[in-house]
C-alpha cells in the first residue's frame, strides 16, 4: 500500500504529475507548467521530489500487475554515450514486446551477458523456453555457463532491434524504466541498431 501521508496534494495529483514526467519524458518545469494550466500551483522542485519518492514505487506496483511474460525472450545490446563515455545498454523483452529488463554495462562480453541473464532469471522467477539474440558469441557462452536449457535462436541485429524498441517515441514501460534509472530514454538509433547519442 502506497502512503501519501503528510503530502499537501491528493494522491491523484501526485500520481498524475509523476506519470506525466515518466511517460512523456518531460522536464520537471514542463510538468509544473502543465499543472499550472489546470490551476494547480506545484513547483518543479516538488515534482522532482515526488518522482524520486514515488517513481520506483509506482514502477513496482505496475510490475506486480503485469501478466506473466511469455517464454520467448529477445535479448540485444546497443552502444550508448553517457556523459561522453561509451557504455552498452543490454535489453530484454518477451515475444509480445513487454520490456523485461535493462542493464547498462561498461563492456560487451560474456560477463555482461551472464549478469543480464542472471538478473532476468531472478527477476522473472522462471527460465525461458526460447532465447533470441543477435550473433554475438557472448550470449551462447553465457547460456552455457548458467546452464540454461532454452533453445537459442540467432537473428540479425536489425531484426532484434525491431522487436526491442527503446526510443523517445517507443514503449512506455521502457521509457519509464530508463527515467526511473536516471537515464533519459531519448536515444537516437542508426540503421544498425546502434545509438548515435544519448541525451541526459
Amino acid at each position: 500500500m502506497i502512503s501519501f501521508a503528510r503530502h499537501q496534494f491528493p494522491p491523484a495529483i501526485i500520481r498524475h504529475a509523476v506519470c506525466l514526467y515518466i511517460r512523456f519524458t518531460l522536464s520537471y518545469r514542463d510538468v509544473e507548467d502543465l499543472l499550472a494550466e489546470r490551476g494547480l500551483d506545484v513547483s518543479y522542485e516538488t515534482v522532482r521530489r515526488w518522482v524520486l519518492k514515488f517513481g520506483p514505487v509506482f514502477a513496482r506496483e505496475l510490475r506486480r500487475r503485469r501478466p506473466r511474460p511469455t517464454s520467448q525472450w529477445h535479448l540485444d545490446e546497443m552502444a550508448v554515450k553517457i556523459a561522453g563515455a561509451q557504455f552498452w545498454l543490454w535489453r530484454a523483452v518477451d515475444d509480445e514486446g513487454e520490456v523485461l529488463d535493462l542493464l547498462v554495462q561498461g563492456r560487451r562480453n560474456k560477463a555482461a551477458a551472464v549478469k543480464l541473464m542472471r538478473k532476468l532469471l531472478k527477476k522473472q522467477g522462471f527460465a525461458p523456453e526460447v532465447l533470441v539474440t543477435d550473433k554475438l558469441g557472448s550470449y551462447g557462452a553465457a547460456k552455457a555457463e548458467i546452464g540454461l536449457s532454452a533453445r537459442h535462436e540467432r537473428a540479425c541485429a536489425r531484426t532484434i532491434g525491431l522487436k526491442i524498441r527503446i526510443s523517445r517515441h517507443g514503449d512506455a514501460s521502457a521509457d519509464a524504466a530508463l527515467q526511473i534509472a536516471g537515464i533519459s530514454p531519448a536515444l537516437s538509433v542508426d540503421s544498425r541498431g546502434c545509438t548515435k547519442h544519448l541525451q541526459r
